[in-house]
Parts: structure tokens; C-alpha cells; sequence
């Protein structure tokens, strides 16, 4: 068994803006709801701490709202600065829950 899964949210929950935000072991975590599942990575954005799940989704890059940094929720990647990256977690579903993988 794997101990590094911990619970997040509750998938009958989940709003339908397909974005959340939760605090898992201490950490802000931003979840994403896209057409190819849920998805998960630090919720603060590196720019100027803005929060990711308090921003919105568009297909599969999530927006801050702070000031409009665009990151691909799969990866991370920042949309236009390559040297930009958020940490992204494994998601998993099991029954109601949604569980993320910190490690």
C-alpha cells in the first residue's frame, strides 16, 4: 500500500467551475477538473502568490487571477515563459474521494 495518497476533496463536491482548492498536509493545493480527468499542482502562483484555485479553467490551462499567469494544469508549464514551471501531483479517484500524491 501506498501511504503517500491523502485524502483532498470529495468528488460529489467538487464545484462545477472545475476548479478547488484545498490544504493537504499543510500545503495549498489547486485541483482541476478537465475533459481528461482531475488534476492537481501547488495552489500559489510563483509570480506574486496569487491563488491558482481560486482562478479559473480554460480547457486545460488554469489562469490566476491575480494577474493572469496561464499554466497547463497536466504539467505545469507556464504558457509563455519555458523556465516557469509549478509542481504538479498525481490525482487519484477512489469511491467519493479525491486523493493527491505530495511525493
Amino acid at each position: 500500500m501506498d501511504d503517500n495518497w491523502v485524502h483532498a476533496l470529495a468528488v460529489s463536491e467538487f464545484p462545477e467551475t472545475g476548479v478547488s482548492e484545498c490544504v493537504v498536509d499543510g500545503k495549498i493545493i489547486a485541483i482541476f477538473r478537465t475533459d481528461d480527468g482531475f488534476h492537481a499542482m501547488d495552489g500559489i502562483c510563483p509570480h506574486q502568490g496569487g491563488s491558482l484555485g481560486k482562478g479559473s479553467l480554460h480547457g486545460c490551462v488554469a489562469r490566476c487571477p491575480w494577474h493572469g499567469w496561464e499554466y497547463d494544469v497536466r504539467d505545469g508549464q507556464h504558457q509563455s515563459i519555458p523556465a516557469v514551471q509549478v509542481p504538479t501531483f498525481q490525482v487519484r479517484v477512489t469511491g467519493d474521494s479525491l486523493e493527491v500524491n505530495l511525493s
